[in-house]
């Protein structure tokens, strides 16, 4: 059974940093892209990075640009979103899925349940 779990959000002031951790279980994550969205309340999901596969390949929106990277722990079947300079508008929850292509990631088929940041002083 293919399972996503998120974690790592929190409360944060404006400027602060967070890293999100997407831990699965029942598929090698390695071999799937990974795609960070997130939905802030009143508003449409936003896909804010694809992390490719084997090709090495990273996508990120243009709002997270130069803040935000993602990486790969193969060894602990782990993506990590590192968040720098948050902002308020950063606010969401935010989930992990797969697959994706760039900035496609309406094939999204199995994601997790969401972790909340929240940027606020």
């Amino acid at each position: 059974q293919v399972q996503l779990v998120e974690s790592g959000g929190g409360l944060v002031p404006p400027g602060g940093s967070l890293r999100l951790s997407c831990t699965a279980s029942g598929f090698t994550l390695d071999y799937n892209a990974i795609v960070w969205f997130r939905q802030a309340p009143g508003k449409e999901p936003e896909g804010v990075s694809c992390l490719g596969n084997s090709d090495g390949s990273t996508y990120f929106a243009d709002s997270v640009t130069g803040r935000f990277t993602a990486s790969r722990d193969n060894a602990n079947n782990t993506v990590y979103l590192q968040m720098d300079s948050l902002k308020p508008e950063d606010t969401a929850v935010y989930f992990c899925g797969t697959p994706c292509h760039g900035s496609s990631w309406d094939v999204v088929s199995a994601w997790g349940q969401g972790t909340q940041v929240t940027v606020s002083s």
